[in-house]
Order: structure tokens, then sequence, then C-alpha cells
């Protein structure tokens, strides 16, 4: 016999599930027995992912959906697709995002625009959606993944950054407006991951890629146990702490100039890719 767990005849649906945080939050609430949505791009992760985690934890449901948030249709289509199957989500985390490493005026701005799709409209669309039936039933968590640059203008990931101080913003304001209810918005601000991100945001060589990395199930744990005491924020790890505590000090000048320090390339790494690409 099961014994019973706080998540026992619960759903969480989680984007960005296969891999990095988002594969960390799917392990937290499989333990506690929710059912599982895993929303992201890799079919196959997905499955593998879902289904040992369904069998370990004898889950009663595990819903894989391939979908790419940055296409503007995805949200509406992963909303239709579970109301249809009749599938009620009561916790959503908003986990998937990307960044581009580069000066501004170099990148590319179609893949800017993606990022905005990804990091900013579907996390405003997929909150709005499953908010207001949480609101209908007046029970429900959900959890943005900010980032410690959502304190601080970053050179060099500026699109990034900014996508990620709306988040952190947004989260603030849902979390005020919905506190005389039983739905919670927390947003989880992380430090740089031991995850794909610098790798799929060509910034892998940046010193802040080769510098302390928090893991990312310590991450995970952090921002599940504040969602689950209904905390608004929560900065991961003591690194990240002090220097979200500095951010509240020092100039916005400083503060991007240390940011453009960590995210520019290292001399020894730059003059590698000169002589690879030569």
């Amino acid at each position: 016999m099961k014994k019973n767990r706080i998540g026992q005849g619960k759903t969480a649906l989680i984007t960005g599930a296969s891999n990095g945080f988002g594969m960390e939050f799917a392990k937290l609430f499989a333990q506690d027995g929710y059912n599982l949505v895993l929303v992201a791009r890799s079919e196959d992760r997905l499955k593998e992912l879902g289904y040992s985690l369904q069998d370990e934890h004898q889950l009663e449901k595990v819903s894989i959906i391939t979908s790419d948030l940055a296409r503007p249709e995805s949200p509406q289509e992963i909303y239709d697709e579970l109301k249809q199957v009749g599938v009620r989500v009561d916790v959503l985390v908003n986990n998937a995002g990307a960044g581009v490493h580069g000066f501004f005026h170099e990148t590319d701005l179609d893949k800017e625009e993606e990022i905005i799709q990804l990091n900013v409209a579907a996390v405003t669309r997929l909150t709005k959606l499953f908010l207001r039936d949480m609101k209908a039933r007046n029970e429900g968590k959900i959890l943005n993944v900010a980032s410690v640059v959502s304190l601080m203008p970053t050179p060099l990931m500026a699109v990034y950054a900014a996508t990620k101080a709306y988040i952190l913003s947004f989260s603030e304001a849902l979390s005020n407006e919905l506190k005389d209810t039983n739905i919670t918005v927390t947003a989880l601000c992380p430090g740089a991951g031991n995850t794909y991100f610098f790798k799929r945001a060509n910034a892998e060589n940046t010193r802040a890629a080769n510098g302390p990395l928090s893991e990312p199930e310590e991450v995970a744990r952090d921002g599940y146990k504040a969602m689950m005491r209904g905390d608004v924020k929560v900065i991961s790890g003591l690194m990240n702490k002090v220097q979200a505590a500095t951010s509240n000090i020092l100039p916005d000048t400083s503060l991007a100039s240390n940011m453009r320090f960590q995210m520019e390339e290292e001399p020894a790494k730059q003059a590698a890719n000169y002589q690879h690409q030569v």
C-alpha cells in the first residue's frame, strides 16, 4: 500500500524538463507523489525521464508533451491538449529558458526574438492560462525560474538578463495580487549552473562558465522548498546571496562592469578559439 504523499492526486507541469534544473524539479515532484506533465523539445529524453520516474515512484500518470516554446502557438496548444484529456495542473513550473552571448550589435536578432518569446512571452501566456483555472479553484502554485542576473545589468548577455528581470518583477507583482488567495507565485534566482546553458548560449569560454557552478539538484531543491513554503523569492547559493546583497548597494554602472568581466571570455580561451578558427 502506497503511503499518502503531499502530491497525491495532484499534477505538476514542468517546462524545459529534459535536462538541467527541469529534470531535477521533475525528480522532486515525483518523490512527493505528483503526477507529471513534462514539456520540452526532446521527446526521447522526456520519455526516458518520465517513465522511469513513474515506475520508481508509482505515479498514476505522466504526460509527455513535445513542444518548442519559442513558437508563439505552443502555450495555447499545451493548455488545450491537457484540457482535452482532463488533466488539471495544480503546479506550474516555468523553467524553460535560453540566452545568447555577445555584443548586442553583433548578435543575431532572430535568435534574440526567439529568446524573448521563450523567456517572456511563453511564461506570460502559460501563467495566464493556468492561473485562471487556479483562481477558479482558489488553489495552486507557480514557480518561475528567474536568475541572479535579473538584479543587475549584464553586458554581453543583455537580452537574457532583461528577460529574467521581467520574470522576477512579474512574479513579485503576481504574488502581491494573489496574497489573499490560496495561490502562491515564487521566483527562483539561481546563479551560473552546471547545465547546458552556457554551451547553448555560445558562452562556454566565459569566466562565469569556468568559475564555481551551482549543481542543478541543489538549485532545484532550493526552489522547490521555497515554492512549498509560499516564498515570493529565493536566491539559491551563498555566493549568489552575497552578489544579490551587493546589488542593493553598488551603483548600476559598477554592477554592469563586474558582470561584463564575468561574461567576457578568458584570455587563454580567446587565444585558443582564435587559433582554432585560423
